[in-house]
Order: structure tokens, then C-alpha cells, then sequence
């Protein structure tokens, strides 16, 4: 199951972006359980919805060990940047699309409550929080956020695109800024519009009272894919996890598995 889950090329990119691990001055103490192994159970988790404590056994290491291993690999941001090394791939293949990018949010309850959450207006003002994603026209995730789901969606616009990491084109330079960005009529604000267009950025944002809401339009039907590529993320179906970080983690390895699977494919 762990070569399943961890094939050898996600093996090979995740070893460039893991920190070394540390070494005992004085020697001695138990022997360090294989990151593989521990690499493989954190994506059953992530994939299967399971709660840390209903790991089974064959990956050779107790639920404690898991979680505290993912809790030291996202301080150290190891899942941004294992998403950001598979974005450069993909773009030196020439597998991403900047011509048209895809923005929008969905919101998913909160099981324990924690920071970047909020009551909800779409589910009886519970406790939940919404995650953000920009995706380009193949609808491969390029900046992944979180934030309480009583935050207005254009409030995460700017952040999100400075979000998106500078990676590497099959040629010229890096490249950070699509062509385009399609949006519905939540981010429909002049100051967004501005604030794109001072960037070259062409905004294609729904105009409210112009374009009717059960109405994707002919392009923004591509982030609604990826929406539901991230919801095969079952993790994401709720947040279990108090703290925030935990959080965009989960979220943050599920968009790496999207796109090393189209870098596989």
C-alpha cells in the first residue's frame, strides 16, 4: 500500500523539499520510522477521511508518530512547497495554461471550531470555514487558502493571486500572472477590477443584474471541476483540525495530488 500511495516519483520530488532529519548528538534512542511510510499514511488520511487514530497498521507506525511528523512538515511548509516543485514541472512540460485562470471558494464546517472560522450564512450561521482556490484552464489548482466561511469571497481575491508562486515555463521567464481571470458576480468590484488590470491582467468577472446566476459561463465551469477534484480529498469535507495550518495542509496536499497526476498522466 505505501508504493501505491507514494510512487516512486512523488517519493523522488518529496525528498527534495523535506527537511533533513534530525540527529541525535548523543546517539542511541528508538529508530526513526521510514518517511515513506509516513508520507503514505498521511495521504490515507487525507484521501480517506480516516481520524488519525483509525491508521491501519500496515504502515509500520503508530498514529502519535503520524501526526506529530505532519505536524512538523507543515510548520516547515513541506506541502507548499511540494505543490509549488510539481507546479514547475508541469509548467517546463508546458502542461499549464495561463491564458485563462478560474477563480471562486467553497465553504465546508467546522467540526472543532479554531481560527479562520466563521458562521456560515449557508448553513444556519454554524461554525465553518471556506476554502479558495485559482486554477488555470485546465483546472489545475495554482493557489490554495483558507478563511472563515463569513468572509466575503472578493476579500480573498488579492491575496490569493499574490499567492501564486513564480514557476518555471517551458520558455522564458517564470511566470506568476495569467492572461485572464474569470470570476462570478461575488467579485464583482471595481477596486478588483482596477487592481487586476494594473497587473495586465484581463478581468472576466459576472456583472450582477447582467448575467444570470445558474450560469457558469463558458469558461468558469473549469474551477467547479476543481473544486470537486479537491472534494476527492475526503479530509476536506470537514475541518476536523483546530488549528488553521493543519487545515490548508490537508488542503495543500490535495491540490499536489492533483497536479502530479496530471504530471504523470
Amino acid at each position: 500500500m505505501v508504493e501505491r500511495l507514494v510512487p516512486d516519483g512523488l517519493w523522488e520530488i518529496f525528498q527534495d523539499v523535506a527537511p533533513e532529519p534530525p540527529i541525535r548528538a548523543q546517539g542511541g534512542g528508538r529508530r526513526r520510522c521510514d518517511d515513506r511510510a509516513v508520507l503514505a499514511a498521511i495521504i490515507f488520511v487525507a484521501t480517506s477521511g480516516c481520524a488519525w487514530r483509525q491508521l491501519p497498521p500496515v504502515f509500520d507506525a503508530s498514529w502519535q508518530t503520524v501526526h506529530r511528523r505532519f505536524t512538523d512538515w507543515s510548520t516547515a511548509r513541506v506541502w507548499a512547497k511540494l505543490h509549488r516543485v510539481v507546479l514547475d514541472r508541469l509548467g517546463v512540460n508546458g502542461e499549464l495554461d495561463w491564458s485563462r485562470c478560474a477563480i471562486d471558494s467553497v465553504s465546508v464546517r467546522a467540526v472543532k471550531g479554531g481560527p479562520l472560522t466563521g458562521p456560515n450564512p449557508t448553513d444556519r450561521g454554524k461554525l465553518g470555514s471556506k476554502i479558495h482556490v485559482i486554477c488555470d484552464r485546465n483546472g489545475l489548482p495554482l493557489s490554495v487558502g483558507i478563511s472563515g466561511a463569513n468572509l466575503h469571497d472578493s476579500q480573498a481575491l488579492i491575496p490569493l493571486m499574490r499567492g501564486i508562486p513564480p514557476i518555471r515555463s517551458r520558455f522564458g521567464p517564470r511566470r506568476r500572472r495569467p492572461a485572464k481571470l474569470h470570476a462570478d458576480k461575488v467579485y464583482d468590484f471595481d477596486h478588483l477590477r482596477g487592481w487586476l488590470r494594473r497587473r495586465q491582467i484581463v478581468p472576466r468577472i459576472a456583472r450582477r443584474g447582467v448575467e444570470s446566476s445558474g450560469r457558469l459561463g463558458r469558461y468558469r465551469w473549469v474551477v467547479e471541476r476543481t473544486m470537486s477534484w479537491l472534494n476527492g480529498c475526503r479530509r476536506l469535507h470537514r475541518r476536523y483540525e483546530r488549528k488553521a495550518d493543519h487545515f490548508l495542509a490537508f488542503a495543500g496536499i490535495a491540490s499536489a495530488l492533483i497536479c502530479y497526476r496530471r504530471l504523470i498522466r
